[in-house]
């Protein structure tokens, strides 16, 4: 009885040491694989990374020569020395999606709290209506938002850009989500101990949020950042274009040279490189735990 016992175990032990070692092999295999995606994914912009200190001859050399053989940063010049600078586009794209990011962070905590914790008659069918209206094309409220913003006087300014997009179907669905995995004994808690609606939300709920805040804050900056249509159709002055209609300008200007255009395509993402970097790891977190995932 007692040989049969031994070479049970012992089998059963080689068949976690297989298993084991194949776990083990997937792993490196997958993590080979998406390291491979990964650097396939990212050439792109490392090409472009080392066009913008190419002259012409060299940047359409073949096979590519990834590290420039003369590092020339007169592309960055004419980028941020021109008529109308860089600087301008930066500061303009700058404070128009400070002010987005900021708004959306605030009405769609403020939002996502109510639809969660609060009940008032209604709520669930107010939910889905406001939630319904994401399948409504952007495209449609074009000519009508910009007849309502002219005859307010504002086309041609940053409220025009700015107002519309402090508010987010999608901000208030990842602040709803995440708010609803808060325990109700919190805000029950709350209550025994006195704290109103706005305590109970500024001094428990929106602290316990930081990785739904900070996922929120990289979708709108980037959508914003990265915003296109509405500036091109609301604003009319060079010295209040965005980044990507800057972008658009300056291409438009230097149709061949296509290093300087490289070089200002860089410029266009190192913010959005920036805050990517600097807010990963709340990132992830805040996309496995809003229902964002798979």
């Amino acid at each position: 009885m007692e040989p049969t016992i031994v070479n049970s175990n012992a089998n059963a032990k080689r068949i976690a040491q297989s298993r084991t070692k194949a776990g083990t092999l997937g792993k490196l295999i997958a993590t080979i694989l998406f390291f491979a995606l990964g650097i396939l994914m990212i050439m792109p912009f490392i090409w472009m990374f080392s066009a913008s200190f190419k002259n012409s001859a060299d940047m359409f050399e073949y096979p590519i020569r990834w590290i420039p053989k003369t590092w020339d940063v007169s592309n960055y010049e004419k980028v941020w020395n021109g008529s109308v600078t860089f600087s301008t586009f930066y500061f303009n794209s700058i404070k128009i999606t400070a002010f987005q990011v900021v708004g959306s962070l605030i009405t769609s905590s403020l939002a996502g709290y109510a639809f969660a914790k609060l009940r008032f008659p209604g709520k669930n069918m107010i939910f889905l209506l406001y939630l319904a209206t994401m399948i409504i094309p952007a495209q449609v409220f074009f000519v009508p938002r910009f007849i309502m913003f002219d005859k307010l006087g504002l086309v041609n300014t940053h409220l025009a850009i700015i107002l519309p997009g402090m508010f987010t179907v999608l901000g208030t669905f990842i602040m709803r989500q995440f708010f609803g995995t808060l325990p109700s004994e919190l805000m029950e808690a709350a209550k025994v101990d006195g704290a109103g609606y706005w305590r109970t939300y500024w001094q428990i709920a929106l602290p316990l949020t930081k990785s739904a805040l900070v996922t929120l804050l990289i979708l709108t900056f980037t959508w914003h950042w990265n915003e296109y249509e509405n500036p091109l159709i609301l604003l009319r002055e060079r010295n209040l274009f965005t980044i990507p209609l800057g972008l658009t300008s300056f291409s438009d200007e230097n149709g061949t040279d296509y290093p300087a255009i490289m070089a200002a395509s860089v410029s266009a993402m190192i913010p959005l490189v920036i805050v990517v970097t600097v807010f990963q790891r709340w990132f992830v977190q805040g996309i496995a735990n809003t229902g964002l995932k798979g």
